[in-house]
């Protein structure tokens, strides 16, 4: 049987380079291990060796000079760039339909919270979805991950959350499996009925806590479709009761929590997180004294949502004090048709350096090592790391890696490998 075999020499800057996963945290957040002018060779779809030209090992030297490697085999990188290839850690990929209406009533002065109250929001995106195919929700899903994969995203972490009763969160879900098995994307599933209240529960919210724990999460997990459960604890949806039962619950059938926390406001869904183990913390566009002080004493990981904060106009997390107060962050592109219809990491980068004081090493490092650790991936991607998986963006001839973030419009990706085969 033929091995498959990549190598890729005269590299500008082979950069994120990793021994073994490490969390970035504090300072370390702004080192982006790299070599310049250098190779890496990847078998069998994982990172195998990496250095200077200069100390290329000279069976390499032999193989690429022989009929070893095919044509196509060697990649001759110079004047470009490889860095690991995205890991998106928050998004809701899977939804019908769009929401460019309710963009125009922002426009005009409405809240998210007063959009909700009249019935749109989550709950105009739970109508549409209702009302939509599994094959159509499938074939549009499936769309949008070629779109993040053209993007550089070479992993993902989808959630449920628009069909808000069994069936059509179950809907949802299964569309997320089906993503795993056709699309070369490495994907984490979480279940998130805890999005909004349903309007059939509008006058009753206990009973749609009920139907959570007691029909849905069972269902979920005896389908074994999910890894995650996630709440949108806030005021005016979950309360921090409401989310520390459904989490209870959830632990009880395997799955982690994560949860969307302080985007509106102090809700408490720091702290419940927290109690809970939750992966990850996400949003925190209100985060003070007491969730800083509850982050730095968990293993939590703290992840940045930059760009719904900008589509909602709304103040930034504070994530320049976090990662000086040593607390890891990642950042993820939170893609969904209310709050941020993008899914592109290189404008969240831009943000991240814009708009919260990140330099461009860290919003690079929260966006793949600490991104692929707030998904529980890190033992097989998110660095180049001997042995890991090969997700690797080979840049166009692009200056520095401080250009990305900078040209936030400008296509800097010349292929995306995920296994090490090439994919767009």
């Amino acid at each position: 049987m033929t091995r498959y075999m990549k190598l890729f020499i005269n590299i500008k800057e082979l950069a994120g380079i990793q021994r073994e996963p490490v969390l970035k945290t504090g300072k370390q957040m702004d080192e982006l291990n790299s070599i310049n002018d250098a190779f890496l060779f990847v078998e069998e779809g994982k990172i195998s060796k990496y250095g200077p030209m200069s100390a290329m090992p000279e069976d390499l030297r032999n193989m690429a000079g022989s009929s070893v490697l095919q044509a196509g085999e060697v990649v001759d990188a110079t004047g470009k760039m490889i860095i690991p290839a995205f890991c998106d850690s928050h998004t809701h990929l899977v939804y019908a339909g769009s929401r460019e209406q309710e963009f125009t009533d922002k426009i005009k002065g409405l809240s998210y919270q007063e959009i909700a109250r009249r019935g749109g929001g989550i709950l105009n995106s739970a109508k549409l979805l209702s009302q939509t195919s599994e094959e159509s929700l499938y074939r549009s899903a499936r769309g949008r991950a070629m779109e993040i994969m053209r993007q550089g995203t070479g992993a993902v972490e989808i959630k449920s959350g628009y069909g808000l009763n069994p069936q059509d969160e179950l809907k949802m879900l299964r569309v997320i499996a089906r993503l795993k098995e056709t699309t070369p994307l490495t994907i984490k599933s979480t279940f998130l009925g805890a999005h909004a209240f349903p309007a059939r529960y509008a006058d009753d919210h206990n009973g749609y806590v009920e139907e959570i724990i007691n029909e849905m999460i069972p269902m979920v997990a005896a389908e074994g479709l999910a890894d995650y459960i996630d709440a949108f604890c806030e005021e005016g949806f979950f309360s921090v009761e409401d989310t520390d039962r459904i989490f209870n619950a959830g632990i009880k059938y395997g799955l982690r929590p994560k949860v969307h926390a302080n985007q509106m406001g102090f809700s408490g869904g720091v702290q419940v997180g927290i109690k809970y183990g939750a992966r990850s913390v996400d949003h925190l566009e209100s985060t003070g004294p007491d969730e800083i002080s509850a982050l730095k004493e968990s293993d939590t990981i703290a992840t940045i949502l930059p760009g719904a904060t900008f589509f909602l106009n709304m103040q930034y997390a504070p994530a320049r004090k976090l990662i000086d107060e040593g607390i890891p962050v990642a950042m993820a592109s939170n893609y969904n048709p209310g709050s941020c219809p993008s899914g592109s990491l290189q404008f969240q980068m831009a943000l991240a350096c814009i708009a919260m004081k990140l330099t461009p090493a860290e919003a690079l490092n929260a966006c793949t090592i600490n991104g692929a650790f707030a998904m529980d991936v890190d033992d097989t991607l998110g660095g180049i790391t001997p042995g890991k998986q090969a997700n690797i963006i080979l840049t166009k001839e692009i200056p520095s890696i401080d250009f990305i973030p900078y040209a936030f419009t400008t296509p800097f990706i010349e292929k995306l490998y995920i296994a090490g085969k090439e994919i767009l």
